[in-house]
């Protein structure tokens, strides 16, 4: 009997390596072949000898500088639909942070003096002079926060979008158990499992949007699939922590025009974490001489569902506060 079961644990170990196996060739392969249709769309600057890439178009007095959440491989794809309605009457650039989109990935622990500096200075070196109107979203929202407290003349308003805020970081601090979710999900991707979960490394919305061409949504699932959940994305979210710390210890830029975006999906509208969270925005808000809580009706993508409303708030809210900074 112990050595049916010793045999069939044999099996099972031989068919999992396999499988295993399989499924790193399956995905390396394709890495490969779709690295044909990969070709940086903006400008390929070196930053601490590694490629920063960052996207312009546009023209104008202001410069809007997006910046993407957590996980989102592809930002100069996803973000389209919103930045293309900003870069009718401004500048508008998408900075790809190591490990995203066309940026290659640092290898080091993601702290926030490194990431912010690396987003400064690719912009310097793509031509673009501050100031800047930030436009974060997600985890993005604390690299922002904390380049307006470091540098408030390089920050003429940050838009956010369903940020997280550095308090909240600090008061839900991620446990042993998120911690090692977290390496595990990103051993999983260096194997090429997320190859079979499509829907978790894209969002498949996007792929149902207008606003890119047949050949773009091919880049875009093509590119996420090779930047998803990579080693800087992994540390990323590991130093978030600590990132928001540095922010926390530092006096809030209030004179820093900001506007605060808080997405607000039907379904959840009366819930526990939607009350918090308005309430989060609100006591963030009293703290700046110029700041705003706008509600937005959508999930926290909200740059894909309401496109026009976003750019509509912002054109308002900086037309009215902009040159107020600093009174």
């Amino acid at each position: 009997m112990k050595k049916k079961v010793k045999k069939w644990f044999v099996y099972f170990g031989a068919l999992l390596v396999l499988g295993i196996a399989i499924v790193c060739i399956y995905h390396y392969t394709l890495v490969q072949k779709e690295s044909a249709i990969l070709q940086p769309n903006g400008t390929l600057v070196n930053v601490d000898g590694q490629n920063i890439h960052v996207y312009q178009e546009g023209s104008g007095e202001d410069t809007y500088v997006f910046m993407a959440g957590s996980g989102i491989a592809a930002p100069v794809y996803e973000f389209k639909g919103l930045y293309r309605k900003f870069s009718q009457h401004n500048q508008i650039a998408v900075v790809d942070r190591a490990g995203y989109g066309y940026s290659d990935i640092a290898h080091d622990e993601r702290d926030i003096n490194t990431i912010l500096a690396q987003t400064r200075e690719a912009l310097l070196q793509s031509g673009l002079q501050p100031p800047y109107t930030l436009v974060p979203h997600s985890i993005s929202g604390l690299e922002a926060i904390y380049w307006a407290q470091k540098y408030p003349e390089e920050v003429k308003g940050i838009i956010a979008l369903d940020i997280s805020l550095p308090s909240q970081y600090i008061k839900h601090q991620m446990g042993t158990v998120d911690r090692w979710m977290i390496k595990g999900m990103h051993l999983a991707t260096k194997i090429g499992f997320h190859r079979l979960m499509p829907s978790q490394v894209y969002n498949p919305q996007v792929l149902n949007m207008s606003f890119l061409t047949a050949e773009e949504k091919k880049i875009y699932q093509a590119l996420s699939f090779k930047q998803f959940f990579n080693e800087d994305m992994k540390n990323e979210l590991l130093q978030v922590y600590e990132n928001s710390l540095q922010s926390e210890q530092l006096p809030k830029p209030k004179n820093t025009p900001v506007l605060l975006i808080d997405a607000i999906a039907e379904e959840k509208k009366d819930s526990i974490y939607t009350k918090q969270n308005r309430q989060d925005y609100t006591d963030f808000a009293k703290q700046f001489t110029h700041a705003e809580v706008k509600e937005v009706s959508g999930t926290h993508s909200i740059y894909l569902y309401q496109p026009d409303e976003i750019y509509q708030l912002t054109m308002e809210f900086m037309t009215t506060n902009a040159n107020r900074k600093g009174r």
